[in-house]
């Protein structure tokens, strides 16, 4: 089974955005890679010193065959430097894995199928 680790901005940590509603979101999009048949998990990250860690945790946990980059890190320019550090993070510890990029939350299963 194809393997695949999205990586997100965490909604909550986003001024003025319903982050309950866009979590719930982000869930059914988790859902719809197991109906693909894709085993799949979401790492959401805030941009401080923990962000880190937490991926490199969530990297080398699992030998995952893409990592879906979210456009909520991508297209935030004040996010540049945390979109630099998830790439060069994800080339260091999982580099068996591709690199896809969603245009949107909804779009997350097709990003990585491009590549599996």
């Amino acid at each position: 089974m194809s393997s695949a680790l999205v990586v997100g901005y965490d909604p909550q940590a986003i001024p003025g955005v319903d982050g309950e509603a866009l979590r719930a979101a982000l869930d059914a999009e988790l859902a719809r890679f197991a109906e693909h048949g894709i085993e799949a998990a979401m790492r959401l990250v805030v941009f401080d010193e923990s962000a880190e860690s937490t991926l490199i945790s969530s990297l080398t946990g699992h030998p995952w065959d893409v990592v879906v980059i979210g456009g909520g890190i991508r297209k935030a320019e004040q996010l540049l430097p945390l979109f630099e550090r998830i790439v060069n993070l994800i080339r260091r510890h999982a580099p068996q894995a591709a690199i896809a990029f969603n245009t949107h939350g909804g779009d997350s299963v097709e990003a990585a199928q491009r590549w599996l």
